[in-house]
């Protein structure tokens, strides 16, 4: 068992940029809301939120509210970062299941780094970043975490 938990990195250290078509995915999150754009025509969702559907070409949209679940696809525990004294912090690609075919890449905080793996159930938490944003970040499901979710 490792004796660091990962975490999210520092505020100051996360900046995020938003336009016309990511806005409404940051501003959910700085509600404390997980959600995802879903094609008007098709249906087909898709992170990172895009102008035009992948699979139809439609610009029509609908922001729909996620349950906040998801599951560890891949992942990267990141050691030794400069400036960051013993801190660990676990990149993730995460699936959505209220939103098939669509993958958000995060972290997963308040986890053993030893004991994350592919398939993990995580629940959504929100750590602050610059700006007065809000970062999706995600933690291992426990009852507990479910409370937390946004």
């Amino acid at each position: 068992m490792s004796a660091v938990l990962s975490r999210a990195l520092p505020p100051e250290r996360v900046q995020i940029a938003t336009d016309h078509v990511t806005e409404p995915f940051w501003q959910a999150a700085r509600e404390r809301r997980l959600t995802a754009p879903r094609c008007a025509d098709c249906g087909h969702f898709r992170l990172p939120p895009t102008p035009f559907c992948p699979e139809c070409q439609s610009q029509k949209v609908d922001w729909v509210q996620l349950s906040g679940r998801a599951s560890v696809f891949s992942f990267s525990v990141v050691r030794n970062i400069p400036g960051l004294d013993d801190a660990v912090v676990v990149a993730a690609v995460v699936d959505l299941p209220d939103a098939p075919g669509a993958r958000l890449v995060s972290n997963v905080i308040d986890a053993d780094p030893d004991e994350v793996r592919i398939g993990m159930e995580l629940v959504v938490d929100f750590s602050p970043v610059s700006d007065g944003w809000l970062l999706p970040v995600f933690r291992p499901f426990t009852p507990a975490a479910a409370g937390k979710e946004g």
